[in-house]
């Protein structure tokens, strides 16, 4: 019996690609509608093997598979980002999006091929749609890339192989097999950038806040991984075991990732961040307003942990409580947005590692601060973190920060894209901080009319695309920079487009939500 949301959700993400695709028809289009045709229906087989226990690995419970819409995600990105680039004549960053739209379809297909061979009885027309799918890819890959190209492509799903067999065995529940194409995709990309140009170091070349950013995540990763393999031989409460953990961290960090850094931007790494932080008046305004933040934001959990604490029954936060950190962010991300948004860049960056930090020390219970997270943290838990981890604090991180990380500077002129292309930075900050939270908040106190198959309610929907359409007119007053060039309908359409989807996916929807905000913007 077919999943009448999945089936829904399905056909927003179809709408989506037939309306890129309307702008940008090219021989890469017919491998992306191939390719979510194969995955609308592979996806159905991921569902019925999460239903059965038969998948491989412990996927999340609570949600579907989502194959489709996380498929079409890097192939859009890279198909939209060629596209922008090619207007503006630069040819290097055409090819890498060429080289990102390739290697999303070669994953996505390469997961599909997964839950074919291992359903029993092998689904006859699945598998030649997958075959037909992966020939086209195949064919425009072989007339469209070149040697090196291939190559790079190739590197990246090799990695994507180990780091699936390795993260999804070590952290079971944690991901949809959807969540773990976009992570893990993303994750074995920026490996494999790394490696490229840590191989290919060119003196000036390459902006220091890209390195930072790569050796960043690759650092972070790596670490997890050092740490979860040394803790299956040792108990990680103790205080012999915490010691290790704080003193490797600073040896791993000061010995190898501030090194590897040094070599990519030819300067001390210490220095240059703290020159690059206070370099101007507005930065060291910005920096102080965001401490602030951050300090309300603990406040926030101190105090609900404290209403916990008061109460003889089991207190967990509501809806409305844990949109309180949606506002605080969208507070955090706008000024820098508007005022500096290299300085946003660099600050989420070193946010997301030490997010990423924490949950270390939460997850191995390292002393002194281990237990205290784990106690603190719990009360905001949901569905979602099903698994040892908890990712969703750390998702509305990444849903904020992508479109900022993801937005082609080199390709847009005088750091602005045209039209709705403008907005392209503020996707995290329209999708999640602005929709996603009156849509939750309005229809979860306000709402009666649901949408067929789920909990989301029409008038949350209707509530966070009128949100996001005052959300760009506020944006146009404030920000000097975005003009949108009477783009109006097709601002309308796209969000309108994303808010139906948040509606109905089971998917994170801090993460996939603005992603796709920003495909179609671009």
């Amino acid at each position: 019996m077919l999943n009448k949301p999945v089936l829904v959700e399905s056909l927003i993400v179809f709408v989506i690609v037939v309306f890129v695709h309307a702008v940008v028809w090219d021989r890469y289009s017919w491998c992306a509608v191939a390719l979510a045709v194969q995955a609308f229906y592979v996806q159905f087989k991921w569902d019925r093997l999460l239903q059965l226990g038969g998948a491989v690995f412990q996927f999340r419970t609570a949600a579907n598979s989502g194959l489709l819409p996380a498929s079409m995600v890097i192939p859009l990105l890279g198909i939209v980002m060629k596209e922008r680039c090619k207007s503006a004549g630069i040819v290097y960053f055409e090819r890498f999006g060429i080289v990102v739209a390739s290697t999303g379809m070669l994953v996505a297909l390469f997961l599909s091929v997964i839950a074919v061979g291992v359903t029993k009885p092998v689904p006859t027309n699945t598998c030649i749609l997958t075959g037909v799918a992966g020939s086209i890819i195949i064919y425009t890959m072989k007339h469209s890339l070149t040697v090196s190209e291939v190559i790079e492509v190739l590197e990246v799903l090799l990695i994507f192989v180990y780091l699936s067999m390795i993260l999804l065995y070590l952290l079971p529940r944690c991901f949809t097999p959807g969540e773990a194409l976009l992570v893990l995709g993303g994750i074995s990309f920026v490996l494999n950038q790394l490696i490229k140009r840590s191989l290919n170091v060119i003196e000036g070349r390459g902006d220091p806040i890209d390195f930072f950013l790569l050796v960043a995540v690759v650092g972070v990763v790596l670490l997890g991984l050092f740490f979860t393999v040394l803790f299956i031989f040792m108990d990680s409460g103790t205080w012999i075991s915490s010691m290790f953990f704080h003193m490797m961290t600073a040896v791993l960090g000061l010995g190898v990732i501030m090194p590897w850094l040094y070599r990519l931007i030819q300067r001390n790494p210490l220095f240059w961040l703290l020159q690059f932080l206070f370099q101007t008046q507005t930065r060291v305004y910005l920096l102080v307003y965001w401490t602030f933040l951050a300090a309300s934001a603990c406040g926030v959990v101190f105090y609900q942990n404290a209403k916990r604490s008061s109460e003889s029954k089991k207190h967990q936060a509501s809806t409305i409580t844990r949109k309180y950190f949606h506002f605080i962010v969208v507070a955090t991300y706008v000024p820098g947005l508007i005022y500096d948004r290299q300085l946003l860049y660099v600050a989420a960056v070193l946010c997301l590692a030490v997010f990423i930090f924490l949950e270390y020390i939460r997850y191995f219970r390292i002393k002194p601060f281990g237990q205290t997270l784990r106690h603190l943290l719990s009360l905001f838990l949901d569905e979602r973190d099903s698994g040892p981890l908890i990712l969703t604090h750390i998702y509305l991180l990444l849903g904020m920060s992508l479109p900022v990380w993801l937005f082609p500077r080199p390709c847009a002129p005088k750091g602005t894209l045209s039209g709705a292309g403008a907005l392209v930075p503020y996707s995290g900050v329209l999708a999640v901080g602005v929709g996603d939270t009156i849509a939750s908040v309005f229809g979860s106190t306000m709402g009666e009319i649901k949408w067929p198959g789920t909990k989301k309610t029409f008038e949350g929907t209707m509530t966070a695309i009128f949100a996001q359409i005052i959300a760009v007119a506020l944006i146009l007053i404030f920000d000097s920079s975005v003009n949108l060039n009477s783009s109006y309908a097709w601002i309308l359409a796209s969000v309108s487009l994303v808010s139906l989807l948040e509606a109905y996916t089971t998917q994170i929807d801090n993460l996939l939500l603005p992603l796709y905000l920003q495909i179609m913007f671009m």
